[in-house]
């Protein structure tokens, strides 16, 4: 109940009790509990740092992304792969997550709430496929949502937003918005301050880590994060690249303030996923140089 009303109410039902020689004492409001989550006192964090296994591309992409490595195609290749002790959640759809996680309780389960496949060809949009209470009963530790910033659609979507992060508060998990400015309203969604905005936008929007492009350069990035204020900033992998390239980016975003990293095709599209986990657990949780990275494997 709004506080004013509160207010309101105490005043008149006051009045006809002082004429009757009495004083009501005055309620108290009620203290806020809903506030930011600090990640680090949540599983999805490792020292404040964060490194998301991200599977969710058999709906986004479809199965052309399992291509280079067939065994990617099976979930449960994936979900080993989460056991990795580098990485401090795996983000799935609802049906992967009923079908697999059962098995897999030591991991940290992050339910990426809305997707939309690559055949839809209008305004970029994600429909909301599972909800953040039935997420809870799964048993997710945390859940990822997306926004198109710059979408026609994006009234609508962060309404959705809403509602989730308000029920995610409700259910004490960590909220990670899959940042991503596209639509009629962008004309580049890799400049830097493009990038600067979706980050902030998920501060505004009450995420607790936004997930967003590399901007660039180490320089952009420490904009991104730092506009981006308590909301923990990291970058999303992309599409595979050589291990020197995809360590560097990495190591700017480390160097830049940011928390990490959520990754898909640059682990599982490797013929050897768990070396790159090794360099990246070098570079995220021991700030290792990527020379260094790179030699031990």
């Amino acid at each position: 109940m709004p506080s004013v009303y509160i207010v309101y109410v105490y005043e008149i039902y006051n009045f006809f009790w002082t004429g009757l020689g009495h004083v009501k004492p005055k309620p108290a409001l009620a203290t806020p509990t809903y506030e930011m989550r600090h990640i680090e006192h949540t599983p999805l964090a490792q020292d404040g740092k964060v490194l998301i296994l991200a599977y969710d591309h058999g709906l986004e992409h479809g199965p052309v992304d399992f291509e280079p490595v067939p065994d990617s195609a099976d979930p449960e290749h994936v979900f080993k792969l989460a056991t990795h002790p580098a990485v401090t959640g795996l983000a799935v759809q609802k049906g992967v997550a009923e079908a697999y996680y059962p098995e897999y309780e030591d991991v940290t389960l992050l339910a990426k709430l809305n997707g939309t496949s690559n055949l839809w060809m209008g305004e970029p949009d994600s429909a909301v496929n599972w909800s953040v209470e039935y997420a809870a009963e799964v048993g997710a530790d945390a859940v990822g949502f997306t926004l198109y910033g710059g979408s026609n659609r994006e009234v609508e979507m962060a309404e959705e937003f809403r509602d989730a992060q308000e029920a995610a508060r409700e259910h004490e998990l960590p909220v990670v918005m899959w940042s991503y400015p596209r639509g009629q309203g962008v004309k580049n969604d890799t400049k830097p301050g493009v990038i600067a905005y979706a980050a902030r936008q998920a501060l505004e929007l009450g995420a607790d880590v936004a997930k967003v492009k590399y901007p660039g350069s180490k320089e952009a990035m420490e904009e991104v994060v730092e506009v981006a204020g308590p909301t923990k900033v990291i970058m999303s992998g992309g599409s595979k690249a050589d291990d020197r390239a995809f360590l560097e980016r990495v190591r700017a975003v480390m160097d830049a303030g940011g928390a990490g990293l959520a990754v898909g095709r640059n682990v599982f599209q490797r013929d050897d996923p768990e070396a790159i986990l090794d360099a990246l657990e070098q570079v995220i949780f021991e700030d290792a140089s990527v020379d260094a990275a790179l030699a031990e494997r």
